[in-house]
């Protein structure tokens, strides 16, 4: 257990070295939030959907698929959906429940997830992770382009629009354009690659660095609440709904290990960058994410310690 706090330690590490960045950057006046607009305004239009669709084309999808495995996490994660978004209805102000719902189902498994997946289960670990993550990558981003559209104070809510919505999305363009070069393996020019990959690879530091400049600790007062309720359910209540209904379902060892893993990261940056790009509580989505960073640590290690003890996995 010691090497999983280590590693879940050395994957989130670098996340908070980057929010404290953004804080110190914007403290000492080195960014404004004209800086912060147009970055995140780059990390949903440019680098991001780059990012996602070079790991799509990279991923080999022949190896490790599992309809099963796949079909699981598609419920399970319409089922956490549901059951945030009914919780929102609840206890949120109307203005937050999209952030909140978001923020509650939304993981960042292709950071958090594929490393932790690969890092205890090796070239396994890797394989199903990376083909598992085109589809979460695909059903996390449709999921949340309705809930936010649903709740943003510009937002038009029927269904020509909540379609238009989802179908103009640059993280789902980037993910569709992808599927067909990875199925049938077309190839791209290696130039365009490396070029591609330089400008992807902006994607995570300019959205913490942005999630961290617009972090303050009014604002974290402020939406304490909230957040702190939208992160419980997300390290914890929703992981230990979703992997138990694994393994009443039959999943065992390694399969049941990865589910895990991925229902219980941290919420996904690109959850600040969507709700900033749609005119939402970005200060609320971004104390989300700064809560169920440092939580995840605590609830992966001991999700894990308990998957173990039974003999799950």
């Amino acid at each position: 257990m010691l090497a999983v706090v280590q590693q879940t330690i050395s994957v989130t590490a670098p996340v908070f070295s980057m929010l404290f960045l953004g804080v110190a950057l914007k403290r000492f006046g080195l960014i404004d939030t004209g800086f912060i607009n147009t970055a995140s305004t780059l990390v949903f239009r440019g680098t991001l959907p780059t990012l996602l669709f070079l790991g799509i084309i990279k991923a080999d999808l022949s190896t490790a698929l599992q309809p099963a495995l796949l079909l699981y996490f598609v419920l399970a994660t319409l089922g956490c959906f549901l059951l945030a978004w009914g919780w929102s209805v609840l206890r949120c102000p109307e203005a937050d429940r999209g952030i909140y719902t978001q923020g509650a189902f939304r993981g960042n498994n292709g950071i958090v997830g594929l490393a932790l997946a690969t890092s205890m289960y090796g070239d396994y670990g890797l394989s199903v992770g990376a083909v598992l993550g085109g589809v979460v990558i695909l059903s996390y981003n449709v999921l949340s382009a309705i809930i936010l559209a649903m709740y943003s104070p510009q937002a038009k809510t029927d269904v020509w629009s909540l379609s238009k919505s989802i179908a103009t999305n640059p993280l789902i363009v980037g993910v569709l354009l992808a599927i067909p070069f990875a199925a049938w393996q077309i190839p791209l020019p290696a130039w365009l690659l490396t070029s591609g990959g330089y400008f992807a690879q902006m994607s995570l530091p300019l959205a913490l660095i942005c999630i961290g400049a617009t972090l303050t600790l009014d604002s974290l007062r402020q939406g304490s609440g909230v957040a702190v309720s939208s992160s419980l359910m997300k390290v914890f209540w929703l992981p230990l709904l979703a992997t138990l209904g694994a393994g009443l379902c039959g999943f065992r060892g390694a399969d049941l290990g990865i589910l895990f893993l991925y229902f219980v990261s941290p919420t996904a940056a690109a959850s600040f960058v969507m709700a900033k790009a749609v005119g939402g509580n970005a200060q609320l989505a971004a104390a989300i994410i700064v809560i169920t960073t440092l939580a995840s640590v605590v609830s992966t290690n001991l999700g894990l310690l308990v998957l173990q003890w039974v003999g799950w996995i």
